[in-house]
């Protein structure tokens, strides 16, 4: 029995300290079949991410030949049989999501998130990373959703606040290690560090958050050296760029792969960078990355990248996963099938300057608070496309679809700024998306706007960008005062409005998103919401579909 006690815990402490007894039962539940030679064999890593709880199959956007074209991919019935498919002709299996996968839909927001929690347990994730939304119904409940899910968790740069900002333990563990026939796989999490910045501020209070590369060779000589782990990878929320950038600074040293997330990038071919190579799956369940690895005298001395559509006509829907779904959703649907209004176009938000969906939400909330000089909108990526007509002729836009572009359904708050203000504040933002540096990168596309015309180089000088700014048709006076409006975000201080700070005058407005968005649409559905070309880069077109360039790399 002792004997027996010993054995047990020197397994655990071949696993390492960082993944915990989680990471020790799931681990076999990694799909594995017998094979007659250990000492040659393949092992397949699966990845999705930046869901955000799309269950069911949606239009998606591909851009083919210089044009939209739009087919029905995702929703976790198809997936579920993609995945079972898939793994059932797979030698070694290991699956994995690089997080967002609470916030994104009506579903979630009605339950907190708890809906999620069956459907994804059902699909038999081997390993989680946390996402920058994640933290939406705030740490509590972000602990508690996670740890409701069976398989384990990793992010090494998320840490309990003790107060001032000083930081405890690890709030997940670090990394993870899938064996497989005596063989080490390492997996090292990290999410994106600037939450604090892009989300809410109190969605995240209790937490800090650390950039990667403070602890990151750390964790790599650990794997590599303490466990003798044949492959490291990086499971990674962080956005491309970012993950770019990572890849090729000094602490990524030993890691063969960044598997990414955060800006539903669709990299088909991994990137190559000085140290590791990076992929990232798209997004919405659409697509799913598939790594493998060939194994040879306990080596990798090969590997090979698939990012696999997840066809709703080629995978029927799974029966067991659609009762799941129906049994969750079942109190919930009525409201979300309820249709508020119509388009006469495809809704997208794909590209990174001016899409349909934004220029919806700007025309609604100039339609109902119609005092003011600017309309300013965040420019989220989140919501799959919606391209196909009912039987009126029009898309349907339901109240489960205002959700899904605006998942936070917050208050319009109104405010004053002068020109200089504005013109910093472009210049900002527009360095957000188009830094030279991928490490300055950060949060989504380039901010939307009504009431403004702004033309700029996307890919020009730091600080000076913006070239020609005009409102009301007038070039910006410097020492005008403008009124703008935007959404409040919990937490951000009273003279702040979408990241602008040193607004004054703030004043909330009796009206939300969504009741803007649903009174614009009860008058003026069916809507055309054709972008007005507020927003025009001099050096890119109004179809740029990525932030990134500099790298072998195109979104398709």
């Amino acid at each position: 029995m002792k004997s027996s006690r010993r054995k047990f815990l020197a397994q655990l402490g071949a696993l390492g300290a960082g993944t915990g007894l989680a990471g020790v039962s799931h681990a076999s539940q990694a799909s594995q079949k017998p094979k007659s030679n250990p000492k040659s064999f393949t092992v397949s890593i699966l990845q999705t991410t930046d869901v955000h709880c799309q269950i069911h199959a949606h239009d998606e956007l591909f851009w083919e030949n210089g044009k939209s074209v739009f087919r029905k991919t995702g929703g976790y019935s198809h997936l579920k049989t993609f995945l079972d498919q898939e793994r059932a002709k797979l030698e070694n299996s290991f699956l994995i999501d690089a997080g967002d996968m609470f916030q994104g839909s009506e579903l979630s927001v009605k339950t907190t998130g708890e809906a999620m929690v069956p459907i994804l347990n059902a699909l038999d994730y081997d390993l989680y990373l946390p996402g920058n939304w994640e933290v939406i119904y705030y740490k509590k409940s972000m602990q508690h959703l996670l740890g409701s899910l069976t398989a384990p968790k990793v992010c090494a740069n998320m840490y309990h606040d003790l107060g001032d900002g000083k930081k405890g333990e690890l709030i997940f563990p670090p990394y993870h290690i899938w064996t497989v026939n005596g063989v080490k796989f390492g997996f090292l999490g990290y999410t994106d560090h600037l939450v604090p910045i892009r989300q809410s501020p109190n969605y995240s209070k209790g937490i800090v958050y650390t950039k990667p590369e403070e602890n990151l060779a750390h964790y790599v000589d650990v794997l590599r050296n303490q466990e003798k782990c044949a492959f490291v990878a990086i499971v990674a929320h962080l956005g491309l760029s970012q993950q770019i950038h990572l890849a090729n600074i000094p602490a990524c040293e030993g890691v063969d792969y960044i598997l990414g997330g955060d800006t539903h990038e669709r990299v088909r071919k991994p990137i190559q960078a000085k140290y590791a190579k990076v992929v990232e799956p798209g997004a919405f369940g659409s697509f799913v990355g598939k790594l493998d690895l060939k194994i040879e005298n306990g080596k990798v001395i090969s590997d090979h990248y698939d990012l696999m559509e997840v066809s709703a006509e080629k995978y029927p829907e799974s029966m067991e996963m659609k009762k799941i779904i129906a049994e969750n959703e079942g109190p919930y649907l009525q409201d979300i099938q309820q249709v508020a209004g119509y388009s006469t176009i495809p809704l997208y938000r794909y590209f990174v300057i001016e899409n349909t969906i934004d220029t919806m939400i700007l025309d609604a909330i100039s339609w109902q608070i119609p005092d003011v000089d600017i309309v300013l909108s965040n420019g989220f990526r989140f919501c799959p496309p919606r391209s196909t007509p009912d039987q009126s002729g029009n898309i349907p836009i339901t109240n489960g679809y205002i959700f899904d572009m605006l998942p936070v359904d917050s208050t319009i708050r109104t405010g004053k700024v002068t020109g200089a203000q504005i013109r910093d504040w472009l210049e900002r933002e527009l360095n957000n998306v188009f830094a030279e540096d991928a490490s300055k990168r950060f949060g989504g596309w380039v901010i939307k706007f009504r009431g403004m015309e702004v033309k700029f180089n996307a890919f020009g000088e730091e600080g000076k960008r913006v070239q020609s700014a005009l409102v009301h048709g007038k070039q910006i006076d410097p020492t005008q005062v403008y009124k703008i409006c935007a959404c409040e975000r919990d937490g951000d201080p009273d003279d702040m409005l979408c990241r602008f700070k040193g607004v004054k005058e703030t004043e909330n407005t009796a009206f939300t998103l969504h009741q803007a968005v649903k009174n614009y649409l009860a008058k003026n559905s069916p809507v055309t919401p054709i972008p007005p070309k507020s927003a025009v880069a001099l050096d890119a077109p109004a179809t740029l579909l990525t932030q990134v360039s500099g790298v072998d790399y195109e979104f398709r």
